[in-house]
């Protein structure tokens, strides 16, 4: 896997995956960015969350789960000393949905975050990291 990032002015970076995507990153005002994109702590905790929701919605379709909406909240706390790297990682993921299976959205939530999402994994040796979910019947 590869990426690309190239200045675009200021403090503004494209990012351009392997697979052709864009992404456009930006620092805060207060330290010469334009507030035009994402910072790159944010895109970290988007990729988190990225790959942790593929993980979930995988193993609740498996498990013919009738899902009908899903988000992922994340709070993280971070030094505050340079570099300002995160500290705790909170991941609280909210599944709507019919007559879902506690057992089963609870089984996707750990295995995603204890086995199958790199992203997590990897932030783990660093980061204190937790989790919980909430069911929403609709």
């Amino acid at each position: 896997m590869a990426t690309v990032v190239k200045w675009q002015g200021g403090m503004a970076f494209k990012g351009t995956t392997e697979s052709g995507h864009d992404v456009l990153m930006d620092a805060a005002p207060e330290v010469g960015g334009e507030n035009k994109g994402a910072r790159p702590m944010e895109m970290v905790l988007l990729g988190l969350g990225g790959c942790t929701s593929i993980d979930v919605m995988m193993m609740l379709q498996k498990s013919q789960q009738d899902v009908t909406d899903y988000e992922v909240e994340i709070a993280s706390e971070r030094s505050d000393s340079i570099p300002k790297v995160f500290t705790k990682i909170h991941v609280h993921f909210k599944v709507s949905g019919h007559g879902l299976n506690p057992k089963k959205v609870e089984r996707a939530v750990n295995l995603s975050a204890e086995k199958y999402c790199s992203v997590s994994k990897m932030l783990e040796h660093s980061v204190e990291m937790s989790h919980d979910f909430e069911i929403i019947e609709v």
